[in-house]
């Protein structure tokens, strides 16, 4: 694969000193660094929260690179059972290891207690039915790192045992632009400076959705045969996703639109109905967005605009009507 065709994906920063924003979990993990070097330990275990797409895996590679050990990775949900776990468990080879669990709270709880009993051991459990024994393997040294969007799955005896725990947050509109303004430098893509804003504007301070969006508008000039990324390759993009000039797609705007049609608060299940979708899913994917932003409000009695977000669509209406006079 040449540099050229490389994904965002492929490139991330090498040492703890190159990340850009969350400025408080990095402080929090140097220190962790620099003393488990000190006392020749590995790294303490740690745990990872906070929204998708913030972060969690690429700190979790960076560690890994910052305590020269190896890293292995795998999903909550693929530990399925105590063999799978002693496995995972058994792997490193190398002192200073990284284990990353990601989506960690998907794990079963009986698999969880498996797993906090291993790391109190420092072994892992084999039983032999046949014999009617259980064999104690001991375990190399290594640091556990727990990824997980809900911390409140985890069994506490299990959040307990990570010594450093970090919560993510979203990032502001100008530590995006620098992420993506890194990553191109890192892929040599050459691009202008307000398309990185313009993407940080509307990518909900979520570098995985500004990377995503980052590489639609890179397609729309390799569409054209161009090398560089412009402004215009970015209105294109942003027309083609149908994003506005905040990042919400069109459910997003429909959601707003019922809400502004209203004169008292929506329940959650009418506007699901109205948007054809499964109330979690809106719950889920559409509204922590527009709550971020500050545009919509939640109660008992259900969903309303706020002040920011009636702005937001009286603004959006006045622009819509006078693009539907000059199109006439």
């Amino acid at each position: 694969m040449t540099q050229e065709t490389q994904s965002t994906n492929d490139q991330s920063p090498p040492t703890l000193d190159h990340v850009i924003g969350q400025p408080q979990v990095v402080r929090k993990l140097k220190v962790g660094v620099e003393a488990a070097f000190a006392d020749g330990d590995p790294l303490p275990h740690t745990l990872l929260t906070g929204p998708p797409g913030t972060g969690k895996t690429l700190l979790g590679k960076v560690l890994a690179k910052e305590m020269a050990g190896e890293f292995h990775e795998v999903l909550g949900q693929s530990i399925f059972g105590g063999g799978v776990l002693n496995g995972l468990l058994m792997t490193p080879s190398q002192p200073n290891s990284v284990i990353l669990i990601d989506e960690a709270h998907e794990i079963d709880p009986s698999i969880q207690v498996a797993l906090y009993k291993a790391l109190d051991e420092r072994c892992v459990f084999i039983g032999n039915a046949q014999r009617q024994t259980v064999q104690k393997l001991p375990l190399k040294p290594f640091s556990l790192i727990l990824a997980t969007t809900d911390p409140q799955g985890l069994l506490p005896p299990l959040r307990d045992r990570m010594k450093l725990v970090c919560q993510l947050r979203r990032y502001t509109a100008q530590d995006l632009a620098l992420i993506l303004k890194q990553r191109c430098q890192q892929l040599r893509w050459d691009i202008d400076d307000d398309v990185l804003e313009a993407v940080g504007e509307r990518s909900f301070g979520t570098p995985r959705l500004a990377l995503r969006l980052l590489e639609s508008i890179r397609r729309s000039g390799r569409a054209e045969g161009e090398s560089s990324i412009k402004s215009v390759h970015a209105e294109q993009a942003f027309i083609l996703e149908e994003i506005d000039s905040i990042g919400l797609d069109p459910d997003a705007r429909e959601y707003l639109k019922i809400l502004h049609q209203s004169q008292r608060p929506v329940r959650l299940s009418v506007i699901a109905s109205r948007l054809g979708q499964p109330a979690d899913a809106v719950s889920r994917v559409i509204e922590p967005n527009l709550l971020w932003l500050g545009l919509i409000e939640r109660n008992d009695r259900g969903r309303c605009l706020s002040a920011k977000g009636s702005v937001h669509v009286s603004s959006a209406v006045v622009l819509s009507a006078q693009s539907g006079e000059r199109g006439a």
